[in-house]
């Protein structure tokens, strides 16, 4: 059985994403979502998630006649409660006068990793482009400016994830470390029918070929005489970083004891250099699997090795 913290935790993530609370007049509050039919697998994860703690009616097919989509029509399931004292209670934390109003406290405790996984599945979308991403974006053009603000804010806080909001209120993640970081964060409460808002987890088409000439740029107070040779030598630790990635726990422990380390990289000096095959392959790698660039990581050698 799930703790309570736990149910209700999921309920934020469903609550910032696709859930709501709907109440007819003269009658008590019943919590619903609705999701297309491609993604009755995810309707179905979160009926089983969540019937427990409220009392939830199995996915119900719904066809709703639209005369301006292509097919006239869409399909989807819908999932609705029965009433509940907890549901009652949600209402009235997550709405004023019937319309949804972000409760802060309430999310300050109970957006976690998972609720995050929830809102994300629900509500976001992944652009990638050659199994790398592109950006991230959180659907939260519905809610007010203050409410986004304060949703950039906890994220920051909570996760080291620095979103910025755009024109259409809608709260995006651009930066590549970050994006890789959020992916990870999330990965094991994704289910398969979200697929397209993963990694694949193989490689990236096409790889570069090694030994090749390129530029890294490094820190003044980096001097170096013999830039292939030194720099090459360092970047021997690139092992040391592969090894921390390998893991989710790992991953995002090395994430957040070096996130505020690289963003100091200032004032740099370019080494045009040859750099050998292995580490290469390596920090392609590295790449891959964080969004560090070559000149990121081997700063963290000198640093770290």
């Amino acid at each position: 059985m799930c703790k309570v913290n736990t149910y209700l935790s999921r309920l934020t993530g469903k609550l910032l994403g696709d859930g709501c609370i709907t109440k007819q007049q003269g009658r008590k509050p019943r919590f619903q979502f609705i999701h297309r039919k491609e993604d009755l697998q995810w309707s179905n994860y979160c009926y089983e998630s969540l019937r427990n703690f409220i009392p939830l009616n199995p996915p119900k097919y719904k066809k709703t006649i639209d005369p301006r989509l292509k097919m006239g029509m869409s399909e989807s399931y819908i999932v609705q409660s029965k009433t509940s004292t907890a549901i009652t209670s949600l209402e009235r934390l997550w709405y004023v006068n019937r319309e949804k109003r972000l409760p802060f406290d309430f999310i300050t405790c109970y957006l976690d990793a998972e609720a995050l996984a929830w809102w994300y599945q629900d509500d976001g979308h992944l652009k990638k482009c050659q199994n790398m991403p592109q950006k991230i974006i959180l659907s939260t053009d519905s809610f007010s400016k203050e409410e986004n603000a304060f949703l950039q804010h906890i994220l920051q806080v909570k996760f080291n994830l620095s979103f910025k909001i755009d024109r259409q209120n809608r709260l995006i993640l651009y930066d590549q470390v970050q994006m890789n970081y959020f992916l990870r964060l999330v990965e094991p409460y994704m289910q398969p029918c979200m697929k397209r808002k993963t990694l694949d987890g193989n490689s990236p088409s096409e790889e570069p070929i090694f030994p090749r000439r390129t530029t890294i740029y490094l820190p003044e107070h980096i001097l170096l005489v013999k830039p292939t040779q030194e720099i090459n030598h360092s970047l021997r630790y690139t092992n040391k970083i592969i090894s921390q990635l390998e893991s989710r726990d790992s991953y995002l422990q090395f994430y957040q004891a070096n996130i505020k380390h690289l963003k100091q990289l200032k004032e740099l000096r370019g080494y045009q250099i040859v750099i050998s095959g292995k580490n290469g392959r390596n920090l392609q790698l590295i790449k891959q699997l964080i969004g560090w660039n070559q000149s990121q990581v081997a700063y963290w050698c000198f640093e770290n090795g």
